[in-house]
């Protein structure tokens, strides 16, 4: 037969459960790793880009991206006479395209606009306007800005005489409120001589 202390050890170890204490450790335990989660997650939430202002921004650089890459890319001027059948610089009449915009020619101008997608290199503008320069109504806190590369090899299609880039990276980057930033870009080909 089992004594009396033995039968008191047996009955504590089969004895399942946690203390008051151990409960209290493991509260406060949770509470601290639970603390610690929410206040990353705060954290997170504050500092991330209002979606509104990322939306926004992503709008307007896809808007002057489009407006840039529907220009021409030809090696004369557009407004050269010789435009649609130069197959060099040479080929020009008068006014070979040069990167950035030539003489008077304006983004917002009705008689000289840029009309090639080279006019648009270093374009930037603080508060947002349409093609006639009006700004923008909630977009004055919006900047952009232009940046066209020429691309050396393309896919694979290297200039035959070197510098005489056949494709172009063009770049545009929108900053928001709150320094928010969205950069888009995209390649434009030239495709004169159009006969």
């Amino acid at each position: 037969m089992f004594s009396s202390s033995r039968k008191q050890a047996m009955c504590m170890t089969d004895q399942r459960g946690l203390s008051l204490i151990e409960l209290l450790v493991f509260i406060v335990v949770v509470g601290i790793a639970v603390t610690g989660v929410l206040s990353v997650y705060s954290l997170n939430a504050r500092s991330s880009a209002d979606p509104m202002v990322r939306k926004q921004a992503l709008a307007i650089a896809e808007s002057l991206l489009e407006e840039v890459l529907a220009k021409p890319y030809t090696y004369c001027d557009p407004d050269d006479a010789d435009a649609n059948t130069a197959s060099s610089p040479a080929g020009c009449a008068t006014t070979p395209e040069g990167m950035g915009a030539e003489g008077v020619e304006d983004r917002y101008s009705n008689v000289t606009p840029y009309d090639n997608v080279n006019d648009y290199n270093g374009f930037s503008m603080t508060g947002i306007d349409d093609l006639t320069g009006t700004a923008i109504a909630g977009l004055a806190g919006y900047t952009a800005s232009v940046q066209v590369q020429p691309v050396a090899d393309f896919n694979g299609i290297v200039p035959v005489v070197p510098g005489d880039n056949e494709t172009l990276l063009v770049t545009v980057t929108v900053t928001g409120p709150g320094n928010h930033s969205v950069s888009l870009s995209g390649y434009r080909t030239r495709y004169a001589p159009n006969l």
